[in-house]
C-alpha cells in the first residue's frame, strides 16, 4: 500500500476499492452502507503510510497477528537479551512443517 502503483490512485479509486473490492483478485468489499466513514478514513490512513515513523511501524507491529511458536521465539529472543536465558533452548532442532 506504500508503493507508487497504490499511492498514485485518486482518493476516488481508493474508497471504491475499499468500499467494493476488486473481483476475482482476493480484494474484498469492506464497504457497509451507512458507514462511508470507515472507507474514507481508511483511504486517510493509506495515503499515511509512507511518512510513517519507525516508532509508529513499530506500534503497529505490536498488533500483527502472531503464532503462539512466533510468540515464544520473540519470547526466548527477549530473555536471552535480558540475561534471562543462557540460549541453549534455541539450540534444539526446529520443527520441519
Amino acid at each position: 500500500m506504500r508503493l507508487p502503483d497504490t499511492q498514485s490512485k485518486s482518493d476516488g479509486e481508493l474508497y471504491s476499492i475499499i468500499y467494493n473490492g476488486i473481483r476475482f483478485s482476493g480484494m474484498p468489499a469492506w464497504g457497509v452502507e451507512g458507514k462511508d466513514d470507515d472507507s474514507w478514513k481508511l483511504v486517510l490512513f493509506i495515503r499515511h503510510l509512507p511518512q510513517l515513523s519507525e516508532d509508529e511501524i513499530r506500534e503497529m507491529e505490536k498488533y500483527n497477528p502472531k503464532s503462539d511458536t512466533e510468540r515464544a521465539e520473540e519470547q526466548e529472543e527477549e530473555d536471552f537479551l535480558s540475561g534471562k536465558s543462557d540460549g541453549s533452548a534455541g539450540s534444539q532442532q526446529p520443527h520441519q512443517h
